[in-house]
């Protein structure tokens, strides 16, 4: 398996921001690169649910511009190892799935799909409508992981924090990176 050494981190407005560091705390751990694009309505839900700037998030090494379309994250001649879009909006799941690039989100992720990279989506939304159904099956169909932010309580969480790194981790797994410790079903710890 290929070391993964630079991806794309794509935020969007919908709730569930509370994934996003302890994500970036295993790509900062494992040496990941991480480029990142935020949208203006993931902007306002990281200020509403975590208080902070895109700024004051540890771990991404360059933050592109929504509207920056001559960034390399644009071109499949740029070399990435995937990209995850963590949490993502239905409306930016509609756009992915009909191919329509209006911002460097759209892009980024089609060039992800055209260069056959991983491109995961954790869709935060419920419940879900027949659009949003097909646009997932779309979007799988072509190559893309959606993987909702559903938590897991087997391994039996002490807190929020607990939950959302074991998500973190689990989304990891879906880049092939190995989170040591991370619980996982039926293994003792």
């Amino acid at each position: 398996m290929k070391q993964v050494e630079r991806i794309i981190l794509a935020i969007t407005g919908a709730t569930g921001m509370l994934y996003v560091p302890p994500f970036l705390e295993i790509m900062r751990r494992d040496n990941v690169r991480v480029h990142a694009i935020i949208s203006d309505a993931g902007r306002k839900v990281l200020q509403l649910e975590s208080g902070i700037q895109p700024a004051d998030l540890p771990g991404v090494d360059r933050w592109f511009a929504i509207d920056e379309f001559t960034a390399p994250v644009a071109s499949g001649s740029s070399s990435y190892d995937g990209m995850v879009i963590l949490p993502c909006t239905v409306g930016t799941l509609g756009a992915i799935a009909n191919g329509y690039s209006g911002n460097l989100i759209h892009r980024a992720a089609d060039v992800t799909l055209k260069e056959r990279r991983p491109l995961i989506l954790a869709v935060r939304e419920t419940p879900l409508n027949r659009t949003h159904l097909r646009n997932m099956l779309n979007l799988h169909d072509a190559g893309a992981t959606i993987f909702p932010p559903m938590p897991s309580f087997y391994h039996k969480p002490e807190n929020i924090e607990a939950m959302a790194r074991q998500f973190a981790g689990r989304l990891c797994d879906q880049l092939g990176i190995s989170v040591p410790g991370l619980k996982r079903w039926g293994e003792s710890s």
